[in-house]
């Protein structure tokens, strides 16, 4: 499936037996979404380097997975857009948990033998680095989502569909219905507003 596609149309029949109760059709969607889904993945995990030396495009794939089905059988989805932005928030808070674990002091990342010299005794003295990423670029990520979750949904949407998806704003406009005007000015309003939450710092830094 190419990055900037709709979703299949069987999505939004299947979200029509989901919401009439069928719970059997989350499995559906899901296998319908598997590529958009996997994609997001691979995307996102290149923007966690400190999770990518640790876990794969499938891992994170298949966690997320798991997570867009839980919480199909709990909110109200009403159209395939809103499957995919959902898609999106999932993977995104897959991979913010994988660097949180992997951060602590006592996980396996940070006691990996490529982090150790050997001979040292004391943890300071032994350790290379702890990795992932130090607490400030762990810091970032979480102040990034929350800014991210924050915004208006329209603001929202196009921005995981530009940022997640790498999708152009001709095609966001054609896909949502409206004019590229709008999707400029949403695109601007959720990117200058996360540039703030993250102290002036642009989002692409």
């Amino acid at each position: 499936m190419d990055a900037d596609s709709p979703l299949p149309a069987d999505v939004a029949d299947c979200l029509a037996r989901l919401a009439a109760g069928d719970l059997t059709a989350r499995d559906r969607i899901l296998e319908l979404c598997s590529d958009r889904v996997r994609h997001l993945a691979h995307r996102m995990l290149a923007r966690f380097p400190n999770v990518r030396r640790w876990d794969d495009t499938d891992d994170v794939f298949q966690a997320a997975a798991m997570r867009l089905h839980r919480t199909l059988g709990q909110l109200p989805i009403d159209s395939p857009r809103a499957v995919l932005a959902l898609a999106a928030t999932e993977v995104r808070r897959e991979l913010l948990d994988l660097a949180r674990k992997h951060a602590g002091p006592e996980s396996y990342a940070a006691n990996h033998g490529t982090n150790i010299f050997p001979g040292r005794t004391t943890a300071a003295e032994r350790h290379i680095d702890r990795l992932p990423a130090p607490d400030s670029t762990l810091d970032r990520w979480t102040i990034f989502q929350e800014a991210v979750d924050r915004l208006s949904p329209d603001a929202r949407e196009v921005f995981q569909l530009v940022w997640f998806l790498g999708a152009d704003q001709k095609t966001i406009a054609t896909l949502l219905g409206c004019s590229e005007r709008t999707v400029k000015t949403r695109w601007r309003e959720a990117r200058e507003t996360v540039k703030a939450a993250l102290g002036g710092q642009s989002p692409e830094a």
